[in-house]
Protein backbone atom coordinates (compact mmCIF):
# COMPACT_ATOMS: atom_id res chain seq x y z
CA UNK A 1 0.00 0.00 0.00
CA UNK A 2 0.83 3.32 -0.56
CA UNK A 3 0.30 6.47 2.24
CA UNK A 4 -1.45 9.27 0.90
CA UNK A 5 -1.78 12.95 2.07
CA UNK A 6 -4.35 15.53 0.76
CA UNK A 7 -3.91 19.47 0.45
CA UNK A 8 -5.24 22.32 -1.05
CA UNK A 9 -8.77 22.66 0.06
CA UNK A 10 -10.97 25.39 1.00
CA UNK A 11 -13.05 28.10 0.59
CA UNK A 12 -13.87 29.95 -2.57
CA UNK A 13 -16.85 31.61 -4.72
CA UNK A 14 -19.09 29.36 -6.91
CA UNK A 15 -17.10 30.00 -10.21
CA UNK A 16 -13.48 30.19 -8.65
CA UNK A 17 -11.27 27.23 -9.14
CA UNK A 18 -8.91 25.34 -6.82
CA UNK A 19 -6.24 22.97 -7.14
CA UNK A 20 -6.30 19.85 -5.13
CA UNK A 21 -2.91 17.65 -4.41
CA UNK A 22 -2.02 14.38 -3.58
CA UNK A 23 1.31 13.43 -2.08
CA UNK A 24 2.06 9.43 -2.03
CA UNK A 25 4.68 7.49 -0.61
CA UNK A 26 5.92 4.24 -2.36
CA UNK A 27 8.49 3.19 -4.48
CA UNK A 28 5.99 1.47 -6.90
CA UNK A 29 3.15 4.60 -6.67
CA UNK A 30 3.81 5.02 -10.51
CA UNK A 31 2.03 1.60 -11.02
CA UNK A 32 -1.07 2.51 -9.39
CA UNK A 33 -4.53 4.04 -10.56
CA UNK A 34 -5.13 6.66 -8.28
CA UNK A 35 -8.72 8.62 -7.71
CA UNK A 36 -10.46 11.78 -6.08
CA UNK A 37 -14.08 10.51 -4.28
CA UNK A 38 -15.95 13.49 -2.11
CA UNK A 39 -18.35 12.98 0.70
CA UNK A 40 -20.86 14.97 2.06
CA UNK A 41 -22.51 14.67 5.48
CA UNK A 42 -25.07 11.99 5.41
CA UNK A 43 -23.81 10.67 2.29
CA UNK A 44 -21.85 7.51 0.75
CA UNK A 45 -18.62 8.61 -0.46
CA UNK A 46 -19.35 9.56 -4.53
CA UNK A 47 -16.63 8.95 -7.29
CA UNK A 48 -15.25 12.09 -9.04
CA UNK A 49 -12.12 11.26 -11.29
CA UNK A 50 -9.80 8.71 -11.65
CA UNK A 51 -6.27 8.29 -13.42
CA UNK A 52 -4.83 4.87 -14.89
CA UNK A 53 -1.20 4.14 -13.96
CA UNK A 54 -0.84 4.65 -17.73
CA UNK A 55 -2.47 8.09 -17.53
CA UNK A 56 -6.09 7.26 -18.92
CA UNK A 57 -8.58 9.11 -16.92
CA UNK A 58 -12.30 9.03 -16.28
CA UNK A 59 -14.86 11.31 -14.66
CA UNK A 60 -17.73 11.55 -12.75
CA UNK A 61 -20.51 13.03 -15.28
CA UNK A 62 -21.08 15.80 -12.49
CA UNK A 63 -17.74 17.01 -13.07
CA UNK A 64 -17.06 15.80 -16.56
CA UNK A 65 -15.66 19.40 -18.63
CA UNK A 66 -15.14 21.22 -15.40
CA UNK A 67 -12.61 18.88 -13.28
CA UNK A 68 -9.22 17.46 -14.85
CA UNK A 69 -7.46 14.75 -13.31
CA UNK A 70 -3.56 14.37 -13.80
CA UNK A 71 -0.47 12.81 -12.26
CA UNK A 72 2.87 13.39 -12.05
CA UNK A 73 5.00 10.03 -11.58
CA UNK A 74 8.29 11.73 -10.69
CA UNK A 75 7.17 13.41 -8.06
CA UNK A 76 4.78 10.96 -6.81
CA UNK A 77 1.78 13.18 -7.17
CA UNK A 78 -1.91 13.51 -8.46
CA UNK A 79 -3.75 16.49 -8.97
CA UNK A 80 -7.19 17.24 -9.62
CA UNK A 81 -8.20 21.01 -11.16
CA UNK A 82 -11.50 21.92 -10.11
CA UNK A 83 -12.67 24.75 -12.33
CA UNK A 84 -16.20 26.76 -12.71
CA UNK A 85 -16.66 25.50 -8.72
CA UNK A 86 -20.55 24.68 -7.68
CA UNK A 87 -21.95 25.42 -4.13
CA UNK A 88 -23.12 21.24 -4.94
CA UNK A 89 -19.03 20.61 -5.41
CA UNK A 90 -19.05 20.97 -1.58
CA UNK A 91 -17.70 18.20 0.16
CA UNK A 92 -14.91 16.60 1.75
CA UNK A 93 -12.43 15.20 -0.88
CA UNK A 94 -9.93 12.06 -1.08
CA UNK A 95 -7.39 10.88 -2.46
CA UNK A 96 -7.68 7.20 -3.38
CA UNK A 97 -4.89 4.64 -4.60
CA UNK A 98 -5.25 1.14 -5.89
CA UNK A 99 -2.39 -1.72 -6.59
CA UNK A 100 -3.62 -1.97 -10.15
CA UNK A 101 -3.69 -0.70 -13.66
CA UNK A 102 -6.45 0.25 -14.32
CA UNK A 103 -9.15 3.05 -12.97
CA UNK A 104 -12.45 2.10 -10.79
CA UNK A 105 -15.22 3.92 -9.92
CA UNK A 106 -16.22 2.46 -6.35
CA UNK A 107 -14.62 2.93 -2.96
CA UNK A 108 -14.26 -0.54 -2.20
CA UNK A 109 -11.95 -1.26 -5.17
CA UNK A 110 -9.10 1.13 -3.55
CA UNK A 111 -6.80 0.18 -0.72
CA UNK A 112 -5.34 3.39 0.04
CA UNK A 113 -6.76 6.44 1.27
CA UNK A 114 -6.10 9.82 2.49
CA UNK A 115 -7.45 11.79 5.17
CA UNK A 116 -9.33 14.52 3.06
CA UNK A 117 -9.23 17.71 2.25
CA UNK A 118 -12.79 20.56 2.63
CA UNK A 119 -13.63 22.49 -0.13
CA UNK A 120 -16.13 24.69 0.72
CA UNK A 121 -17.90 26.58 -2.11
CA UNK A 122 -19.99 29.68 -1.42
CA UNK A 123 -22.93 30.62 -3.90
Amino acid sequence: QVQLVESGGGLVQAGDSLRLSCAASGRTFSSYATGWFRRTPGKEREFVAAISSKGSTYYADSVKGRFTISRDNAKNMVYLQMNTLKPEDTAVYYCAARDRVNVAVTPAAFSSWGQGTQVTVSS
